[in-house]
Formats: C-alpha cells, structure tokens, sequence
C-alpha cells in the first residue's frame, strides 16, 4: 500500500494527489501535523510531500509524479511516450512550479511575515511576476498545446493557477490562460482536491476570495 504525507491545503501536496486520484491508485494519505517526525527525517528540508512505497521514500512532487508513471502506471499517461513530447512536458512543469507556484509564494510568503504590514516590494515582484508568466503562457498556448490530462503538466499546473489566480487575478486578455484554469480545475481529480481543501480555506494568508 502507498502512502503519501502531506497536507490537504498544500499545492503540492495536491501535486502528488491528482495522479493518485486520476489513475484510482490504492493509497492511505496521512495528513501532516505541526512538527512531525516522520517527515523531519524523510525530507532533507523537513518539506512535504512524502511518498512512501515500501522501503521506497520519494520526496518532491515532481518526482512522485514521475516515480507513479514509473511504477504504478494507469490510464492517464502521466509523461507522453513520445520522448519529444516528454521533454515538452518536463518543461512546462518547471514552468508552472518555477514561475507561477514559486514566483506567486513570494506574496504569500510576505503576508505570512506581516499580514497587516507586507513587504510591498516582495508583494509587487511576486504579482508581477505572475503577470509577466500569464502573458508569456498565452503567447505560448497559441502555437503550443499541451499533453492530454492527466500529465505532469496537469499535475504541475492544476495548484499553480489555482491559487495564482487569488494571488493575481488571470488578465481579460488572457483568455487561453484563463480556459486552462478552468479545464483543469473540472477534472474530476482536481475538482476533489479543491473540494478536500475547502475546510482550510482560512489559513490562506491573503484572505480566501468567495470563489475557486
């Protein structure tokens, strides 16, 4: 039985998730608490998520979702076969962590130091930021597309314009974006996880909108 270590209200953790569910992979999901052993050793930065399969420990989200088409394998074809398309599909994942996830942080990150008081320049980089990578992910979805859900891509993208999107509204010329958020987050896979987040909701530094 795998089990997975992680947190409903993470993106990443959603990140290992949605194969999980996508693919109707048997797995026991133990929800981290403050100060859990386990993963202070599991992670070298005590950072979840955790995938345990027998004596087997993956950490990183990205390489859970890499270690499920691997070695759990089902009907959604998590990385395409085609090694071109593969290689298309890596990269848009360190897209959607490295310039959406990590970039809208930044903002989250200042409201976690200073929720009255945020750093205003932390806040302006990160909402930048997202602005600068909406724009270029609309340019690119014009001449591109992307492999078909479930993917890595899926995986990688599905937390990141959900939770950009409260950080940063998606432009009214961002059209292809905003579809893209909305076609992923009615994937059934998805749609559970921002339904299981629901309950947390408060512990968004932000403050919640009244909507997904």
């Amino acid at each position: 039985m795998l089990t997975l270590y992680g947190h409903p209200f993470s993106s990443y953790t959603w990140k290992a998730l949605i194969p999980l569910y996508a693919n109707g992979t048997e797995f026991e999901f133990r929800e981290i608490m403050p100060g859990d052993e386990f993963i202070a050793k599991a992670h070298p930065a005590g950072k979840f998520p955790v995938l345990i399969d027998g004596k087997t420990e993956v950490f990183e989200a990205t390489a859970i979702v890499e270690y499920l088409a691997v070695h759990h394998p089902g009907t959604a074809a998590l990385i395409p076969a085609d090694p071109g398309e593969a290689v298309v599909a890596r990269m848009m994942d360190r897209f959607f962590d490295n310039y959406v996830m990590n970039v809208g942080q930044l903002v989250v990150n200042a409201y976690i130091a200073d929720a009255q008081s945020p750093d205003p320049m932390q806040v302006k980089a990160g909402k930048d930021g997202l602005l600068r990578s909406y724009g270029w992910l609309e340019n690119w979805l014009s001449n591109n597309s992307l492999p078909p859900h479930v993917s890595l891509v899926t995986c990688a993208a599905a937390p990141s314009l959900f939770y950009a999107d409260w950080i940063e509204r998606i432009p009214a010329d961002c059209l292809r974006v905003a579809s893209l958020r909305a076609e992923i987050l009615a994937l059934p896979a998805v749609a559970r996880c921002v339904d299981d987040a629901r309950p947390y909701r408060h512990y968004f530094p932000l403050g919640a909108p009244d909507r997904d």
